[in-house]
């Protein structure tokens, strides 16, 4: 049964998008893309406060600069919408047509022009977003197999990508407060596992 939060957050959602937009499948997980979106508000609003000199600070993360943090991201965001695309179309695996490695995908993108790297946030995150509308509820209740060979439930994307976005807008180190996460996602922050770049918990739920 849906409950009145999720009503809320789709109604939340329909005023703000106005006339003429898409909307989500009525059995999209409401509440967790509102966590999602949210969160993307929130890290565009860090990237945005940041100088393209500021880009080659240190991040939260040991042994990380802030571009890091801003491809990893960005790639994660690609990765998921490539899961998502594949269910929409009805395909039991991710989408690609050269594999590519996350790990070295970050390490390349943090050699990318800073005007590069606002653009690859920028358009991931519309990307991400544009599938998601336009999954139909077929395609939420599927199971898409990763590059890495991981079974992903598509339901569950929402989740992962708001748990990531939110963490890592701490990690840009551009005053992001613990306090600011919303408490459900900051409760599974788990210290010790949670500050690597863009590892485990890119698909942790």
């Amino acid at each position: 049964m849906t409950d009145h939060n999720e009503i809320a957050a789709k109604a939340w959602l329909r005023d703000r998008q106005g006339q003429g937009a898409r909307y989500d499948a009525p059995t999209a997980p409401a509440h967790h893309l509102l966590l999602a979106r949210r969160g993307t508000a929130y890290f565009a609003r860090k990237l945005n406060e940041m100088t393209d000199t500021e880009f080659d600070a240190p991040s939260l993360v040991k042994g990380l600069r802030r571009r890091h943090v801003v491809a990893g991201i960005g790639y994660q965001a690609r990765k998921l919408a490539r899961l998502v695309e594949a269910a929409r179309k009805g395909a039991p695996v991710e989408l690609l047509t050269e594999p590519e490695n996350i790990n070295e995908d970050i390490e390349f993108g943090a050699t990318l022009p800073v005007h590069a790297l606002r653009y690859l946030f920028q358009h991931s995150q519309v990307h991400l977003n544009v599938e998601w509308r336009d999954l139909t509820d077929a395609g939420w209740e599927m199971h898409v197999k990763s590059l890495a060979g991981e079974l992903i439930p598509i339901a569950r994307t929402p989740w992962i990508r708001a748990r990531e976005i939110w963490l890592q807008a701490r990690n840009l180190g551009m005053g992001g407060s613990i306090q600011d996460v919303p408490a459900e996602l900051r409760e599974s922050f788990k210290p010790d596992r949670d500050q690597g770049p863009f590892g485990e918990s890119t698909t942790r739920g």
